[in-house]
């Protein structure tokens, strides 16, 4: 036993913190601080902020510190995953419609504590999760819990139930003289979306996720849900307690109302056009992409990856995604993760770079882009001193190959280290 153990438990009450000090230093390979790559870098870590970092030869390491040698590997900032559901699982495993009806809320809070976990495990220490989908505001309860540390899991997000326009979302299928309970929260006009909108921050959530779009057309196409009158009111309402309007939206026209309305961003935004990704441009807002999600969808429904032509589905994604790029729209990395398997984040960043945006840029959206468009960037995604220890380390290097962030080796969140593995594929096809 360390002479040091023996030493603390002397120590009187009033000095034991001083005890409980950790203290590391991490070696590895090369170091990607949220913004630029660096060879032969290494991060003292004391308790739960970074101490120092730099090159190896300038940094010096405290003689009581840890050192903890990773050769090979990539130590970057802890993940941020940007588009998360905790409370689903794959659909290909059970249906939307009776995650939200057949299951029970205390299943699908069980689920949401493993998957947690493995999102953890993944490398990702911080998710925004946009939507409990049926579940209420369950979502806070996991982030209580996380924080409480009764659970493993990453820093948490949360927006409760989405709002959604009457009519629009589901479940459906079901007769009309039945009524089932929805997914999200139904608000409509003045009062009700004030009411909702105050009530959702009175619980306590981080941020407003609104539907803008859905697919109620007369065919079963996505249309526009609310007007852009009703989306401000939104925005301005959740404004005024601090906090920010995210919008789910995939059609042209409720791209364009959410965006003038004064949206943060834009969830999926499939069909959009190079007008609305410039009005984003101009204005700020944020596209976060979801491609996995589309991906894995068109997989759960037959289509063979690499051995059969893309769904149009693919075709229009992998069109809008350069759109975005071109007229450059700020990309939050976000896969929709619930859609396929949680601690299969990653793919989404494979996904990134296959449909055209550079790896170092995928490494910056995962890690201080997404920080910054979350207001996170003064205790997150990079690696600076007096930042939050939230680190991971990868073997090889993400920036010549994006698919070294499914090798996960090590993680750290605030200061304490957690298991890690590499992210599973959920059963999807590469």
């Amino acid at each position: 036993m360390p002479m040091r153990f023996f030493f603390c438990l002397a120590l009187l009450a009033p000095l034991w913190p001083l005890c409980a000090q950790s203290l590391y230093t991490l070696k590895p390979a090369r170091v990607f601080d949220g913004t630029e790559m660096h060879s032969n870098w290494v991060v003292v870590v004391e308790n739960n902020r970074i101490k120092s970092v730099g090159p190896a030869g300038q940094t010096a390491s405290p003689a009581q510190a840890t050192v903890i040698e990773m050769k090979g590997m990539t130590l970057l900032p802890g993940m941020i995953e940007g588009h998360s559901h905790l409370l689903l699982h794959p659909y290909n495993e059970t249906t939307w419609n009776d995650q939200v009806l057949v299951e029970s809320e205390a299943e699908r809070v069980v689920r949401a504590s493993v998957h947690a976990r493995q999102t953890l495990e993944a490398g990702f220490t911080t998710v925004r999760d946009l939507g409990t989908e049926g579940a209420g505001y369950a979502d806070m309860g996991i982030k209580a819990a996380i924080e409480k540390g009764i659970i493993p899991g990453p820093r948490m997000l949360v927006a409760g139930p989405a709002i959604v326009a009457s009519g629009s979302y589901g479940p459906k299928g079901f007769a009309s003289h039945v009524d089932v309970p929805q997914g999200a929260d139904q608000a409509d006009g003045w009062d009700d979306l004030i009411r909702t909108v105050r009530t959702q921050i009175g619980k306590g959530v981080d941020l407003i996720k609104v539907y803008a779009d859905y697919r109620w057309g007369l065919n079963g196409e996505a249309r526009p849900t609310f007007s852009e009158e009703e989306l401000r009111l939104i925005v301005e309402t959740a404004r005024s307690s601090g906090r920010a309007v995210v919008a789910h939206a995939a059609t042209p026209e409720g791209m364009r109302r959410a965006v003038l309305a004064g949206v943060e961003t834009i969830e999926h935004g499939d069909g959009g056009t190079p007008e609305v990704f410039a009005l984003m441009a101009e204005r700020g807002v944020a596209l976060c992409p979801t491609i996995a999600a589309g991906t894995a969808i068109s997989q759960y429904r037959g289509w063979k990856k690499g051995a059969e032509p893309e769904p149009e589905r693919i075709r229009e994604k992998r069109t809008s995604f350069k759109y975005a790029l071109d007229k450059g729209v700020p990309i939050v990395a976000g896969g929709d993760v619930g859609v396929f398997a949680h601690g299969a984040n990653a793919w989404e960043l494979e996904l990134m770079v296959e449909f055209g945006m550079p790896p170092l840029d995928v490494l910056k959206a995962v890690t201080s882009g997404n920080a910054t468009i979350f207001h996170l960037h003064h205790q997150l995604g990079f690696v600076r001193p007096g930042y939050l220890a939230d680190l991971v380390a990868v073997d090889g290097n993400p920036e010549t190959d994006i698919l070294a962030l499914k090798n996960v080796k090590w993680v750290m969140k605030d200061g304490k280290i957690h298991g890690a593995r590499g992210g599973p594929r959920g059963g999807l096809e590469d």
